[in-house]
């Protein structure tokens, strides 16, 4: 299945089953959230999962588009994006949870054709607060999917405080033998869908209060779905990728992490600038300067002359139009190399500094606060100079100063 028989597979499945389509909306929350960008296709639903009537009723369904900083040291290995899709569906306060995990169960056997001996499941097994999912346990056992009972790893929520409960994980065996192990202990078992029970609201003291109407959430990452269905090693191998991934290795050779980190962050850029935001030293913009200036430290580790002026136009359009975003081409090459003379010039301006100045050996937090105070070079940039080819320096907490 291609991206497009995938993503109709799943959508024709839920509406079957009386579920209205939502649109896919923006990365970015709506105004009063504090969350950066939107992280889950549940994030948007919040309030409806919460109590609230959802204007289309109850059975939703939809692709959303997501962005999860957490994942950005990730990113290089063969499962994780900073952007991505995901494909949801949710009860509110409709039918129940084991209907759900039958219904998935369904649709990845004979939907997607996904052999039931290549599935496993996690399930929450209790902590101090919540005992163990037994009716998860019960509905998987008679479905004959074997599974693995785990602690916090299946308990979900979208922050400290706010909906949450116990889910099910469903992972897919990717090795070439035949199935072995559990989840826990072998990589080869991948993660694809998850049911969550949000049948608690959480405090900020901690404590759990069950929810008025009890509702169910699902996630499927379609890139992951993708990789699965296409047989192929990594989710940089799928279809969506393939424009990159057969440009981007003659345009700028590198390894294999390296090209992936380029191709994921270069992509992930454009989405954002693709919803309004712009590099700034604080909150959204940060991180969009962050995954430019990762790409640029990684292309300049190799070959201090590439630019990013070098991108070809069709990427970028294939980006804007998968992602159904009406930004112009030309927009968003302004924005790279604007922000590529920014930093090529800190760089440059970092650099006779540290020399000038004598910074050859490890600085304390005086000196650190000295060089960005006076001269405006923050933590991670100076930490990148001294070790000039050394570790990427673009990995602290987004939102700091930069």
């Amino acid at each position: 299945m291609n991206v497009d028989q995938t993503v109709g597979t799943f959508l024709d499945f839920f509406r079957e089953r009386g579920h209205q389509r939502i649109t896919g909306s923006s990365l970015l929350p709506p105004p009063g959230d504090p969350v950066l960008f939107t992280t889950s296709g549940m994030h948007p639903l919040t309030p409806y999962l919460e109590g609230r009537p959802h204007p289309l009723g109850r059975r939703l369904v939809n692709l959303q588009r997501c962005l999860r900083t957490t994942d950005l040291d990730e990113v290089g290995d063969s499962t994780h994006l900073t952007v991505f899709e995901m494909l949801g569906s949710w009860s509110l306060g409709d039918y129940d949870h084991q209907q759900s995990l039958r219904w998935g169960y369904e649709l990845l056997r004979d939907g997607f054709g996904i052999r039931s001996d290549r599935l496993y499941v996690t399930v929450f097994g209790g902590d101090e607060q919540v005992g163990p999912d037994t009716e998860s346990l019960r509905t998987w056992s008679e479905l004959g999917v074997p599974v693995e009972l785990t602690g916090e790893d299946n308990w979900w929520s979208n922050g400290p405080t706010g909906p949450c409960g116990p889910d099910s994980e469903i992972f897919v065996w990717i090795g070439d033998g035949p199935p072995q192990g559990t989840p826990s202990i072998d990589e080869r078992w991948v993660e694809v869908w998850n049911h969550v029970r949000m049948r608690y609201r959480r405090h900020e003291d901690g404590s759990l209060e069950p929810l008025p109407r009890p509702s169910i959430d699902t996630g499927m990452g379609l890139e992951r779905l993708l990789a699965i269905l296409q047989g192929q090693p990594s989710i940089f191998n799928c279809d969506v990728f393939q424009p990159w991934m057969k440009t981007i290795p003659s345009l700028w050779r590198t390894d294999e992490t390296s090209l992936r980190v380029i191709v994921d962050h270069v992509r992930s850029g454009i989405v954002v600038i693709g919803d309004g935001v712009m590099p700034s030293t604080t909150r959204r913009g940060y991180v969009l300067r962050r995954l430019t200036r990762r790409v640029l430290t990684t292309l300049w580790r190799d070959d201090p002359s590439r630019t990013l002026s070098d991108l070809p136009r069709d990427l970028i359009e294939h980006t804007l139009e998968h992602f159904r975003q009406p930004c112009e081409v030309s927009h968003v090459r302004e924005v790279f190399l604007d922000e590529e003379r920014r930093f090529s010039e800190l760089l440059r301006r970092g650099r006779q500094v540290l020399t000038r100045e004598g910074f050859i050996r490890e600085l304390s937090e005086e000196d650190f606060d000295y060089l960005h105070q006076t001269h405006g070079l923050p933590r991670d940039l100076v930490v990148g100079l001294l070790a000039e080819g050394g570790s990427d320096p673009f990995t602290h907490t987004p939102g700091s100063r930069g």
